[in-house]
């Protein structure tokens, strides 16, 4: 692995002690601290344990360390090379990373070395000026627990004004959409930031993170046949969303699959794309909306 936070942080763990003992401010309790914030609940013990028998050789039981400057953890030529690859990504520019370091580093794969399948081709345009000011915007209200001033164009042409908290945002992989969500009040609305003309920040947020409970998740769950590879595909499909998937027998798994509320639509037209393949199971309400979206199919073939 190029990344992993197991085998990488004993690495920033021990860095940071380092550094403390350097300044003389390594002691027991400031060790614990780091320890809690960067590690595993077990690695108080060991750490300290190995510290107080003399096992480590750059910090002593008495937590001094013969070490003069602070320790830093340089990159490896293959991870400079795939965060090259991933500041290639259109949508990197949102956020407002640089990475003028990587300019002489080759990239370890291209944007067109893959390629997404079931995908719009209308996605949002992430390199737009405006749209990456708005998200930063958003982003920083996000950050910050502040209140913003939004207008909003619908897919008619409407024109609304929404003034509220973003809690998040979500991102649509099979869309290539950004939306975020917002809470006014005690209601909850989720915008594509696409349509969003103009933002800005307007004061800071009273807003209680206990009433979020009440947009909780939800669940379906399905039972799948897996013929001509429907398995795969619906786990693919599916790939962005938490779930849980149960082998009943041969060629029939159970597939519980948990969403927030406002990809309720979406998901429906999702599951009815596999045909004959997926059943759904429960809730009931969830089997309703099935019901109600293939009648709704049926009356406009009809016509």
């Amino acid at each position: 692995m190029i990344f992993n936070e197991i085998y990488g942080v004993y690495y920033s763990v021990i860095a940071s002690m380092l550094n403390l003992a350097i300044d003389g401010n390594l002691n027991e309790k400031t060790m614990k601290e780091v320890i809690d914030k960067k590690a595993f609940l077990e690695s108080y013990t060991e750490i300290s344990s190995a510290i107080k028998k003399g096992k480590f050789k750059l910090i002593s039981p008495n937590f001094e360390t013969p070490i003069k400057h602070s320790p830093s953890i340089p990159l490896s030529t293959l991870q400079l090379r795939w965060l090259k690859a991933i500041s290639l990504d259109k949508r990197m520019k949102l956020f407002d990373v640089k990475f003028d370091f990587l300019k002489d580093v080759e990239p370890l794969f291209l944007p067109d070395d893959y390629i997404v399948f079931d995908k719009y081709n209308d996605g949002d345009c992430f390199e737009d000026e405006k749209y990456i000011s708005i998200f930063r915007i958003i982003l920083s209200a996000i950050k910050e627990n502040k209140i913003i001033n939004t207008e909003y164009v619908s897919m008619k042409g409407n024109r609304k004004i929404f003034i509220g908290t973003p809690i998040d945002f979500e991102y649509s992989e099979k869309d290539d959409r950004f939306r975020v969500n917002i809470i006014d009040g005690r209601e909850m609305n989720t915008l594509n930031l696409s349509r969003i003309e103009k933002c800005d920040i307007i004061g800071d947020s009273r807003l209680d993170k206990t009433i979020l409970s009440d947009y909780c998740e939800r669940y379906f769950i399905v039972e799948l046949f897996d013929e001509r590879n429907s398995l795969e595909r619906f786990l693919l499909h599916f790939a962005h969303f938490k779930k849980e998937a149960e082998r009943i027998s041969d060629n029939k798994y159970k597939v519980t699959i948990y969403y927030d509320v406002n990809d309720e639509t979406e998901l429906v037209i999702r599951i009815l794309s596999f045909g004959p393949f997926v059943k759904v199971q429960r809730p009931q309400r969830f089997v309703n909306l099935i019901k109600e979206r293939l009648i709704l199919q049926k009356s406009c073939e009809l016509k």
